[in-house]
């Protein structure tokens, strides 16, 4: 493995030496092919008991120091000014063969000196959740954190009930946060702060050493990061669930999908996540939120002489940025390859039917693809026929319109019940489900018959209405 270190070559408050230990029968429950061999590890697979040894955390690699890392964060708005890794250890950096830089870190390897009294473990359903989710995420498109590896255990944990352990092997462009940079600024550390931002423009936008003003150039980056991914959540109907800053990265990669669930039916306010009472992060409330996790972050900046005016004025364009990406993205799920500055009108309509007729987000799209050419309005009522004018006025032909939708608009999402059955057969010892996920949302925007029942949406009796943080 062409590992690298140098997070841990920062300063010692940046991170705490851990030691992953043995397990007691550790076996595989999956291995990313494909992200193994995008970071030269595919030969690994030669020899699968040194792969689940490593992997499980029982076996070390020559020259590897794991660490667990240094955080702060506001969480649902309440600053905690120690957090860190309390169940993971960075086992270092790949470095591929294109000169890119990959986080290799394992999630429920042990207790760290962040644990708070918890143990470190993980059992064996936020393991199957964030394996199914974030490799979900990333065949749609949208930049997230991957799966690696999932291994059993053999050990049991206990939450309310007695269960099986697993460890998740997670990659990343970095475990750089808003909270890292909390973390420091809270305790008036400016030293450190200042090698921080300087470490993350290193690896992030080395572009912005060249500017005159160089952190808020690194903010722009961030900024700019963050609308991206919030725009693209908005487009696929997402609930990130818990989006504190200490899971807001700087590199703008959706991390952490504890809570985190895709929408069946379509309501604006809607909210998964169990500890998230009061809606702050509901579906509609994303961006606002990513806004604000982003103002904490230039409250960081200015503490390394930043002009608090030019942060402003990147925080105060963020809402049009994000409008901007948001758009761009909606347009072609309607049909709309030329913009109008009805656009947007026309996307709030969509979404008021949609929630006023409780309609399933994702299938909603496929079916208005296959009523461009429809003489009634029966589905989708007075939206339709205005939709449909709007689409004749482009002047391009249907058949083109409907394969722009088709392949922009997924028809396999890791749908909230499906997610839940993958986890108690996986639990009972059954991997079907499981396997037959990744499979089928590996190819999200294709028909793929043998798998035609994972697109369909829920009964009401199987509606998973509340997710849980993985700890």
């Amino acid at each position: 493995m062409n590992f690298d270190n140098s997070y841990a070559r920062l300063p010692e408050e940046f991170h705490a030496a851990v030691e992953p230990g043995a397990v007691a029968a550790p076996s595989m429950l999956a291995w990313n092919h494909t992200l193994a061999a995008k970071l030269g590890l595919d030969s690994l697979a030669e020899d699968e008991r040194e792969l689940i040894q490593i992997f499980s955390g029982s076996v070390r690699p020559s020259g590897v120091q794991p660490i667990a890392m240094a955080y702060a964060g506001h969480q649902f708005g309440h600053f905690s000014p120690q957090l860190g890794d309390g169940r993971a250890a960075l086992l270092g950096e790949i470095i591929t063969d294109t000169g890119n830089r990959y986080d290799v870190q394992l999630k429920g390897s042990g207790r760290t000196p962040y644990s708070r009294g918890g143990d470190g473990k993980s059992w064996l359903g936020p393991v199957v959740r964030e394996y199914i989710l974030s490799e979900a995420m990333h065949h749609l498109g949208i930049p997230t954190t991957r799966a690696l590896a999932a291994i059993a255990t053999g050990e049991t944990v206990y939450r309310e009930s007695a269960l099986p352990g697993a460890v998740f092997t997670r990659v990343a462009s970095s475990h750089m946060r808003v909270g890292t940079f909390e973390y420091f600024a809270g305790r008036g550390n400016v030293d450190a702060l200042k090698t921080l931002a300087d470490y993350a423009i290193d690896r992030h936008c080395p572009e912005a050493k060249d500017d005159q003003m160089p952190y808020v150039s690194f903010f722009r980056y961030v900024a700019e990061r963050q609308a991206e991914l919030i725009a693209r959540w908005m487009s696929v109907g997402f609930i990130h669930g818990v989006m504190n800053t200490d899971n807001s990265t700087i590199s703008g990669e959706t991390i952490d999908y504890g809570p985190a669930a895709y929408m069946d039916e379509f309501r604006f306010d809607k909210v998964f996540s169990s500890i998230d009472r009061n809606g702050r992060y509901a579906y509609a409330n994303q961006a606002p939120i990513a806004q604000w996790n982003l103002a904490r972050l230039a409250d960081t900046l200015i503490l390394l002489g930043a002009a608090k005016s030019e942060l402003e004025t990147v925080l105060a364009e963020f809402p049009a940025r994000y409008e901007r990406l948001y758009l761009a993205l909606m347009r072609p799920k309607l049909g709309l390859q030329e913009a109008s500055d009805s656009d947007a009108e026309l996307i709030d309509a969509w979404l008021n039917h949609l929630q006023d007729k409780e309609l399933d987000y994702t299938l909603s799209f496929r079916k208005l693809a296959t009523r461009i050419d429809a003489v009634d309005a029966s589905h989708f009522g007075e939206f339709e026929l205005r939709w449909r004018k709007r689409i004749g006025e482009q002047k391009i032909e249907s058949t083109e319109i409907l394969a722009l939708m088709n392949s922009v608009n997924p028809l396999f999402i890791p749908r909230n019940h499906r997610v839940e059955q993958a986890i108690q057969k996986a639990v009972a010892g059954d991997l079907t489900i499981f396997e037959d996920l990744n499979t089928v949302l590996a190819r999200p925007f294709v028909e793929q018959p043998k798998f035609a029942h994972y697109a369909e949406a829920p009964e009401p009796i199987e509606r998973v209405t509340r997710t849980f943080c993985g700890t």
